[in-house]
Formats: structure tokens, C-alpha cells, sequence
């Protein structure tokens, strides 16, 4: 029994090969592409063994009259060989002609789609951006030869429903991507943050940054809908079943980095202490820059200055269309450098400091607008913005959050390590003893729009606010939980000293070896290259939006179906 089965023929193994002999005396052809079995020129059926005695009784069984109406070796059988072989050629330089360009019209598509997508424009936009190519192609074409690059634009296939599917194809394909390479970290460190849409549906965003063994990383992992409450179990359990769902291992994460909510941060129950009774060694961290802007939170009579401000903003923006178009128009007859006010946002960090350097940018109109209008509440704004002390306060506020959104945007970004937020925020902590000192002598060389708008008058309050701020900005920084020499070492591998508590502070961060460490940075010292040493829909768009991650496109194409547009 083994040895038949041993003995046993399979066709793959025996190398048979096509003779080409037989397209004379059979009529079959071998096509060029791989694994092709032999066809047959007059009837195009194809045989599955490439071996004579099955070519030459299909020949002989289906084709009985061929060879008597064309002898072998005749003028007539030459005639009609060429004939049936430039017949099959025609046949399938078509088909491969046809092929190619579906492939190109579909690459072309993505192509288009990506581009689309990264700058953030709807789906509808796709057919747009078409018929945009189209009209400028036929306004810039002078001959025919345009005629038919204008024709295979318009087969690229971009309606918005197939611009939905390619988005979600290339963020598959990206996901997929970053995922392989984040499985070949040795360490990650994940940023989750809970915000409320449009819908009022909760999304999660789950951020992964990695080392590649070249450069550090920054991706979107995934944007997760909570369409229930959102406790810190909830929350701990999306974010396991994640890594379950791509094969991810949670003892990975080196650190975590939360907006310091209760659900997140929550001593017992949030979900940093449900994510550390799986892994222990895990590192957690409150978003730096979000404890930035708390530092700066109003309250007492600045918090009602603030208000204040908003309201008469609102009484122009807010109480009707009308009034609103007035101002404007009002504005606009003013030669003012701005046209209109803005409105404040918490949930936009910026806005505040914009909406005040705004408000008194557009101040000499808004007292004349209230002046003028009617409206019930104007004279009572109009009190308000006559009083010289509020509108100093407004005026310090404005100048001191100019100077927090300024720090604010040095820590935004991508490629921002812990040590460069570190450092930003060291360097405004000293900025504001040097803005506190300048307040109280009164020189005001960096509150510019107190000293003109307010007429440098100084209140308790701008005092009071400057001494909390720079207190806050020390609570919150100085029990840093990563030690100043693990940050400086990331900076600076070569200012460490070997002999001091580095590494083992290295250790309990990193988990690394402490005599490895020690002897590692020896021989880095040593090292000649030492001078070399020194980065659904919605989570789809949002994933090509952010990434810097480029798909393989011919690959998508090769393996999905290819269609012209209808």
C-alpha cells in the first residue's frame, strides 16, 4: 500500500512541457501567463494535461474534418494557422488591453481618494474633483490626443458611494500596516481620549506610538463609538477587547496617556487602575497638555469678567440673525481690521485667548453697535464696557492667554516626545516669574494690550491670577512621574552620569536590566558613531487624515476587482 503510494504520478511534478510542434499537427497554443494549459485554436477549449495522446485525441475526436480539408505541411494549412493564431491574439490583447486599463482607472481612483481624504473633504466631493478634471482637461485640449486621456478620466470610478469603499480599502490597508509594526515593538505607549460628537455619541480615540527600529511613530489604533454610559469599566473593556481584536498584547504598553477624566483616572474604578491590574508595569500619565490649560482656569472675578465678555458677544452674535448682519455690516463700514467677533469654546483650547484678542481688536465698534442699538440689555452692556477696570481686566486677560496659547501650540503636534513637552513647560514656568515680576513693577513689556488698552492699570485680581497661575503650574509639574534624569538622557545619552541613580531609575520605567543599561552606555560613549546620535467612515478618514503611513496601491489593485465608472 506505501508503495503505490509512493509510485503514484501527480502532473505538477513530472515537468511536462508544451511542444511547439503541435500547434501545427493539433491546433493548440500555450498562453504566456503562469500556470496556462494548452488551447485549442479552433473551438478555444482547453486541455488540462499538456500531453500529446490528450491534444491529439481531442484533435481527432472534435475536429475530425480539419485535417482533411487542410493537410498537414500544406499551403492551406499555413494559411489557416496564421489565420486562427492572429485571430486568438486579437482575442486576447483585448481582454489584456481592457484589464490594464480597469487596473489604471481603479489606481487612479484611489489615488484620487487619498488625496481627498487626507485633506479632510467629504465623499461627495470625489464627483466634484471629476468633473473639475474633466472641464480643465477639454478647456486645455487643442488636438485628439487629449481626446482620450479626457475619455479615461471619465472612466475613474468616484461617486460618493465608491469613494466610501475606497476609504475604507485604504484604511484597512493602513491599519493592517501599522498594526504588523506595532506587533514588532518591543515597548508602546497609548494616548485614550473620550469626546462627545455631533450626534452626541461618545468616540474613544485610541493613539499608539511605537518604535520601528528606525524612527518613533505616532498612529491612530482605532476610534471607538460608546453609545452607552461611559464608565471606567466600559471604557477598559473596549480598549482589551481592541488589543484581543488584533492579536496586541496589553503588557506591551509602557505608558498611558489619559485627559485625566474620573472615568480614566480614577484611583479604584477608572480605567488606568483596571488597565494596570492586568499590566502592573505599566506607566500612566495626565495629558500635558490638558493640565496646562487647567492650570489656567478662571474663577472669582476674573471668571465673571470673562462672562461678562461672552455675553455681549452673544447679545451681537447670538439674540438674532439680524443684529447680526447689522454688525457686520457696521464693522465693515469701519475700515476695521476684522470683520466680525468670535465665539468661545471650552472644548477648543484656543478659542479663549482668539475671542478676547478679538473682542479687543473690535472694541471701539461694539461700544458704538450697543450704543446705537435698541435691543433690550444694550444699556446695560454698554455700562459694562464704559467701566475703565473691566475693561483693563479684559485686556490682561487677552494678553495672558495669548501667552498659555502660545505654549499651547508649541506642545501640539506630532513627533513630540514627553522630553520636548517637558522642556516647553519648564521654560514657561520661568516665563511666568519673569511676567509676574513685570506686572507688579508696572512696565508691562509683556502685557502689550493692558498697557495700551487698559491704560496700565493693575488690579489685585491680574496679581492674585499670576500668583495662583504660577502655583498651578508647579503642583502640577514638579512631581513629574518621569525622574529628570531618564528625560535628559533621552535628550542627551552622553550627560548622564554612569554612576548615579539613572539606571535604575531606567529600570523601574523601562524594565530593562540595570547592569545592561550601565554597560550599554559605556559602550555607546565608546562608539565611533557617537556624533551621529544626536522621529466605520469616521475612523477611516479619520486614520488617512493622520497617518503617515502610505498604502500599497498596485498590491490593493492586483487583489480587488477592477471596473470603469458607469
Amino acid at each position: 500500500m506505501s508503495l503505490s503510494k509512493s509510485l503514484k504520478r501527480k502532473v505538477e511534478v513530472e515537468n511536462r512541457s508544451f511542444n511547439e510542434e503541435w500547434t501545427d499537427k493539433y491546433a493548440f497554443i500555450m498562453p504566456s501567463f503562469s500556470k496556462a494549459k494548452p488551447v485549442c485554436l479552433i473551438c478555444n477549449e482547453m486541455v488540462a494535461v499538456p500531453k500529446e495522446y490528450n491534444l491529439r485525441r481531442h484533435h481527432l475526436t472534435k475536429h475530425t474534418t480539419f485535417s482533411q480539408s487542410y493537410p498537414e505541411k500544406s499551403e492551406a494549412r499555413r494559411i489557416i494557422m496564421s489565420t486562427l493564431k492572429a485571430g486568438y491574439a486579437r482575442a486576447t490583447g483585448i481582454i489584456t488591453r481592457t484589464s490594464t486599463e480597469q487596473e489604471r482607472a481603479t489606481s487612479a481612483s484611489l489615488q484620487a481618494v487619498w488625496v481627498l481624504t487626507k485633506n479632510n473633504k467629504a465623499f461627495a466631493t470625489s464627483g466634484v474633483f471629476k468633473e473639475c478634471m474633466v472641464a480643465v482637461l477639454e478647456e486645455l485640449a487643442t488636438d485628439k490626443s487629449m481626446d482620450r486621456i479626457v475619455a479615461s478620466v471619465k472612466q475613474v470610478p468616484l461617486s460618493a458611494s465608491t469613494t466610501a469603499r475606497r476609504v475604507h480599502v485604504l484604511s484597512e490597508d493602513v491599519q493592517q500596516l501599522v498594526l504588523d509594526e506595532v506587533k514588532k515593538a518591543e515597548h508602546i505607549s497609548v494616548a485614550i481620549d473620550e469626546s462627545t460628537d455631533t450626534t452626541d455619541i461618545s468616540q474613544l480615540s485610541v493613539f499608539v506610538r511605537y518604535f520601528d527600529g528606525k524612527d518613533f511613530k505616532e498612529e491612530l489604533l482605532a476610534l471607538i463609538p460608546l453609545e452607552g454610559n461611559t464608565t471606567g469599566e466600559i471604557i477598559f473593556e473596549k480598549v482589551e477587547e481592541l488589543f484581543k481584536k488584533h492579536g496586541l498584547l496589553l503588557q506591551k504598553v509602557n505608558l498611558i496617556v489619559t485627559d485625566g477624566a474620573p472615568a480614566m483616572a480614577g484611583k479604584n474604578r477608572g480605567m488606568v487602575s483596571r488597565f494596570k491590574n492586568v499590566a502592573p508595569k505599566t506607566n500612566a500619565l495626565h495629558c500635558l497638555i490638558h493640565q496646562s490649560v487647567l492650570c489656567a482656569k478662571l474663577s472669582g472675578d476674573l471668571k465673571d469678567v470673562m462672562d461678562k465678555t461672552m455675553k455681549i458677544i452673544n447679545f451681537i452674535r447670538g439674540n438674532s440673525s439680524t443684529q447680526h448682519r447689522l454688525f457686520r455690516k457696521f464693522v465693515l463700514e469701519s475700515d476695521a481690521t476684522h470683520d466680525d467677533l468670535l465665539f468661545h469654546n471650552d472644548v477648543r483650547w484656543l478659542s479663549k485667548g482668539k475671542a478676547l484678542e478679538r473682542f479687543i481688536e473690535l472694541r471701539d465698534q461694539v461700544v458704538e453697535f450697543v450704543k446705537q442699538s435698541k435691543s433690550k440689555g444694550a444699556a446695560d452692556y454698554l455700562c459694562i464696557m464704559q467701566d475703565k477696570t473691566y475693561m483693563s481686566n479684559v485686556a490682561f486677560l487677552a494678553d495672558i492667554f495669548s501667552h498659555l496659547n502660545a505654549l499651547n501650540l508649541q506642545l501640539q503636534g506630532k513627533e513630540k516626545s514627553v522630553v520636548n513637552l517637558v522642556e516647553k513647560l519648564d521654560a514657561f514656568r520661568r516665563k511666568l516669574d519673569l511676567f509676574n515680576t513685570d506686572l507688579i513693577s508696572g512696565k508691562l513689556l509683556h502685557f502689550n494690550t493692558l498697557k495700551t488698552v487698559g491704560e496700565s492699570n493693575v488690579t489685585r485680581n491680574m496679581k492674585q491670577f499670576m500668583t495662583q497661575l504660577r502655583e498651578n503650574f508647579s503642583t502640577r509639574f514638579d512631581d513629574f512621574a518621569i525622574t529628570r534624569d531618564v528625560l535628559e538622557f533621552v535628550r542627551d545619552p552622553f550627560s548622564i552620569s554612569l554612576v548615579g541613580e539613572f539606571s535604575a531609575n531606567a529600570k523601574k520605567l523601562l524594565q530593562l536590566d540595570e547592569v545592561a543599561i550601565q554597560i550599554q552606555l559605556i559602550d555607546m560613549r565608546q562608539s565611533p558613531a557617537r556624533c551621529k546620535l544626536l522621529s466605520g467612515s469616521l475612523e477611516d478618514c479619520l486614520r488617512i487624515s493622520l497617518t503617515a503611513v502610505k498604502p500599497d496601491i498596485k498590491r490593493l489593485v492586483s487583489e480587488g476587482k477592477c471596473n470603469f465608472s458607469h
